[in-house]
């Protein structure tokens, strides 16, 4: 979680500097908290910057990965003619001092403790964070709290929100309809092959509590995946972000309940995961589809590619269909999905 203030402004002389991380793209202009409690909760948390006006400082909207950076709270400023002769000559630079404040989601409250008249909406956009979503009430258990099936409300959860039920933590992707919900583990069964994926999910889905196991639906006995090779695939809305060009069976590959199925867990497919990705939704970018290695880990898909070859979702949320079906590593594997039901009183 992280917080920046601007402290004041000055000339420095010019000197050494260092080059950052890279930044991530801000996905909208920052706002003030008052415009960010009235966004609609499902783009609550995102990349942008919100700005409490009672205290001055920034927050940035989501959860910043290892190794992130976020984008520059301040993109440009004015300077007078004869400080741009300065600049230009190399003598002064411009510059903002800044103070930046980074905390993990469980010191989060250092944030409300610190002495300062904070925005009173801050504690609800601290928590929507730690959750990755907001939900559109108050009713569910905090991201980390682990609890039985019967205290979520599941039809209250927005997409990508993080919850930790029976002793397994997951990410809801959607609400399916008619009291269904699909899920997925928020990390990866680790040294796991493509060719040894249905084995893994077999045996991960008999372990589950049999409350949960209790509310699967159940999916197709075996999946119509189709082949596409990665090469054939083309892609919109940024790098290996949105396949644009599926067809056929790869394309109709799309998860559903089938009654009189098997309940079962599964892993997702090139289409699920095209459809779940965007603003708004399960996947909103590709920090939210991807992960640091070291985290939730790369993520095999059920499509597979060409010859000995399978598609993947990779650390940094790409797409990526050159992964060979036999291989498995400790930086991620299989990832299993679920879909629940629910009914509502």
């Amino acid at each position: 979680m992280v917080r920046m203030a601007p402290l004041g402004m000055a000339l420095q002389m010019a000197g050494p500097y260092r080059t950052t991380a890279q930044n991530l793209q801000q996905e909208r202009a920052p706002i003030t908290m008052a415009q960010w409690f009235d966004l609609p909760n499902n783009q609550k948390i995102s990349d942008f910057w919100v700005i409490d006006h009672h205290t001055g400082w920034a927050y940035w909207a989501s959860m910043l990965e290892p190794e992130a950076a976020t984008s520059y709270l301040l993109d440009a400023a004015e300077m007078t003619n004869a400080i741009q002769e300065t600049v230009f000559n190399g003598t002064y630079y411009y510059g903002i001092h800044v103070d930046s404040q980074l905390l993990s989601p469980d010191n989060s409250q250092d944030f409300i403790n610190d002495g300062e008249s904070h925005d009173p909406n801050l504690d609800y956009f601290l928590e929507g964070i730690k959750n990755n979503a907001v939900d559109e009430e108050w009713g569910n258990p905090a991201y980390d709290e682990d609890s039985a099936p019967s205290a979520f409300n599941f039809h209250l959860m927005n997409p990508g929100r993080i919850f930790t039920m029976a002793g397994e933590q997951y990410r809801y992707l959607e609400n399916m309809g008619n009291g269904n919900h699909l899920i997925i583990r928020n990390d990866t069964i680790r040294n796991s092959s493509w060719n040894a994926q249905e084995g893994v999910l077999t045996s991960w889905f008999g372990q589950l509590d049999p409350a949960v196991q209790a509310m699967v639906q159940p999916v197709a006995n075996s999946f119509t995946t189709g082949e596409v090779a990665d090469g054939a695939v083309t892609f919109s809305g940024g790098t290996r972000w949105l396949p644009n060009n599926l067809g056929g069976a790869v394309a109709a590959d799309l998860t559903q309940v089938v009654p009189g199925a098997t309940a079962r867990a599964f892993a997702l497919s090139l289409a699920d995961v095209t459809r779940l990705s965007g603003p708004g939704l399960a996947f909103s970018n590709h920090a939210q589809r991807g992960s640091s290695g070291a985290l939730l880990g790369w993520w095999w898909l059920r499509t597979p590619a060409a010859n000995t070859s399978a598609w993947a979702v990779r650390t940094d949320g790409h797409l990526n269909g050159t992964g060979g079906r036999t291989v498995s590593y400790p930086g991620g594997g299989v990832r299993p999905a679920l879909i629940l039901h629910q009914a509502r009183n």
